[in-house]
């Protein structure tokens, strides 16, 4: 069973992103449930998705959408505040997978204060150091400047969730295959790209 929270703010493509694992899941045969609080997406506020995938084949069964706090196997953050902010949701042990470049809050913007996520990122390492998190951390916005392609930053991130080998039951392939039915024809080459770009 996997307990994910995929957390980030608004036009991230975490719905999305959330979409491509459930998808992914359940052409593998297992059950999927998941939830997802988009309020305040289009204000560039907090964007979290609960999702949870089961084998039958293990006997294992959803009831709710949602898990209680310290139940998280994996966090997949967009953004570093946003890692920090959702971790009392992971059990000890969980891994975080983060995208080190902050995106500005919006409080911040406005006040003249400054935010550059090393804080975060920080304390994530020093929790890594404490064996209580395992941690995949790279800065994505470096590599959609590299292919060229801001609006990959979501694919890149579900590449990096794989190739971490933390999602049971879940291949690059499997992702590809959620790409073809769930994205339009004319960005489906694109992501495969940018998915094959970090896998591979």
């Amino acid at each position: 069973m996997n307990n994910i929270l995929i957390a980030g703010v608004g036009g991230q493509g975490i719905v999305l992103a959330s979409k491509l694992i459930a998808f992914a899941a359940s052409g593998n045969g297992m059950d999927v449930m998941g939830a997802e609080t988009i309020g305040m997406a289009q204000k560039g506020g907090s964007v979290t998705g609960f999702l949870r995938t089961a084998s039958a084949e293990k006997g294992e069964k959803l009831y709710c959408p949602m898990f209680p706090k310290g139940k998280g196997d994996i966090i997949i953050a967009f953004e570093p505040s946003e890692a920090v902010r959702n971790i009392s949701c992971l059990k000890k042990g969980g891994t975080v997978i983060v995208n080190t470049n902050p995106v500005m809050p919006v409080t911040a913007a406005l006040t003249g204060g400054s935010y550059s996520g090393s804080e975060m990122t920080d304390y994530l390492r020093e929790l890594e150091k404490g064996s209580y998190i395992k941690l995949f951390a790279e800065d994505m916005a470096a590599r959609c400047r590299e292919l060229g392609n801001p609006r990959v930053l979501n694919i890149l991130m579900l590449g990096l969730t794989v190739k971490s080998g933390t999602i049971d039951g879940i291949t690059a392939e499997d992702i590809k295959n959620a790409i073809r039915k769930n994205v339009k024809p004319q960005f489906v080459d694109m992501n495969i790209g940018a998915l094959e770009s970090i896998c591979s």
